[in-house]
């Protein structure tokens, strides 16, 4: 089974509802721009950090437009320098690969290591655009939905602020 297929089979068998997608790969927010013409909702980026001994990972959703300051997440973290986290702890904690982080991976964290840091701005989403741990489709969920799948993931998830690129 694809990693796209156990998305959609997790989403089908949780009862959340969703529509999907199907485009070119799309690794970069670059990419992505060109596909999101034709969709409605709040796009969104997914940054996969680890902390200074590795020993912590963070899944951090923010909207595409957002900036996400490494030294400010440090101090909300604590405990030292956060870094982008390897190809090999990525497969390791959420069962993914560059280009395709989704929330959606956390179907993949059993033992929910992997601590969600969100966009404050995300909880006012009438819908959300992620990818489903394939960056060949784009899937929409409304934003109760998407609220309700990370529950019942059951990671550690923290709402913050992020501050809008000066580009957008």
């Amino acid at each position: 089974m694809t990693e796209k297929e156990k998305v959609l089979t997790k989403l089908n068998e949780w009862e959340i509802p969703f529509e999907i997608r199907n485009h070119n790969a799309a690794a970069t927010i670059e990419d992505a721009l060109k596909v999101w013409e034709r969709l409605e909702g709040v796009f969104c980026k997914n940054i996969f950090l680890r902390n200074y001994k590795g020993n912590q990972h963070f899944l951090v959703v923010l909207e595409h437009n957002k900036i996400l300051n490494t030294k400010t997440m440090e101090k909300i973290i604590g405990g030292g320098r956060v870094s982008f986290a390897s190809p090999e702890r990525l497969w390791k904690y959420l069962g993914l690969t560059p280009g395709s982080v989704s929330p959606f991976g956390l179907i993949n964290d059993s033992s929910q290591h992997v601590i969600v840091f969100l966009d404050e701005d995300l909880k006012s989403a009438d819908k959300l655009n992620f990818h489903p741990n394939d960056n060949t489709a784009t899937l929409t969920i409304a934003g109760a939905d998407f609220f309700r799948f990370l529950a019942l993931c059951g990671n550690t998830c923290r709402f913050l602020t992020f501050e809008a690129s000066p580009d957008s």
